[in-house]
């Protein structure tokens, strides 16, 4: 129910686009832009190629990034994010984060979800890349980030307890709390960068929760 009234509301931010062809991803946008595509056969056997372009900037007149529908190389539509574009048989949905894409997905009128394809010279195409050809070091990296977050943010979240303990209200009602752990304030940076790589790490693969939040 709350996903089908989101994704209403999105449809209705859908501006036409302008027909312009679609750039290809270059190397030095990686930091800034990511690119999807969804290949769907039509009702006369045609295959369609849809395309998403996602540049993570924000767009100079409105001061939000936004999602642009490519339909066979051709500009179709655009709007902010979080986006739904209406395509055939089902929807189009991506967001992005503070970090990189938190969903990517073509969900079919009957509520099925299948990714979308990144393209392989995309941050996100890489890391799959990555994945298939050296699954033991994907796998590596992927435990690597779960530990630099849970670390990071478990003690950052220790530390920052203690003083909101302190604030009267909570004090009255709560108590107070000392926290086991005083780390120097170098190492509190180092963890909450290693917090940040991790979560960029994730996002390359198009991993989202809570833990990604506690860790912005």
């Amino acid at each position: 129910m709350i996903d089908n009234w989101r994704r209403q509301r999105a449809v209705k931010r859908i501006r036409p686009g302008d027909g312009r062809p679609l750039k290809p991803l270059r190397w030095w946008q990686l930091p800034v832009r990511a690119l999807f595509y969804l290949p769907l056969p039509g009702p006369d056997g045609r295959s369609t190629v849809y395309a998403v372009d996602l540049p993570y900037r924000a767009d100079t007149g409105s001061g939000k990034a936004r999602a642009h529908l490519y339909v066979d190389g051709r500009h179709r539509a655009e709007t902010r994010l979080p986006a739904a574009f209406p395509v055939e048989g089902g929807t189009i949905e991506v967001a992005i984060s503070a970090f990189g894409v938190r969903r990517s997905r073509y969900v079919t009128v009957d509520g099925i979800e299948r990714p979308l394809v990144p393209d392989p010279r995309s941050a996100e195409g890489r890391r799959l890349r990555l994945t298939r050809d050296h699954p033991a070091l994907s796998r590596a990296l992927a435990v690597l980030s779960v530990l630099l977050l849970l670390v990071g943010v478990g003690l950052n979240l220790l530390q920052l307890a203690e003083p909101l303990s302190h604030i009267p209200a909570i004090a009255e009602r709560a108590g107070t709390f000392e926290s086991p752990v005083h780390l120097p304030i170098w190492l509190n940076f180092a963890l909450a960068v290693g917090a940040a790589l991790a979560s960029t790490e994730r996002a390359f693969r198009l991993r989202y929760n809570l833990l990604d939040v506690a860790g912005r």
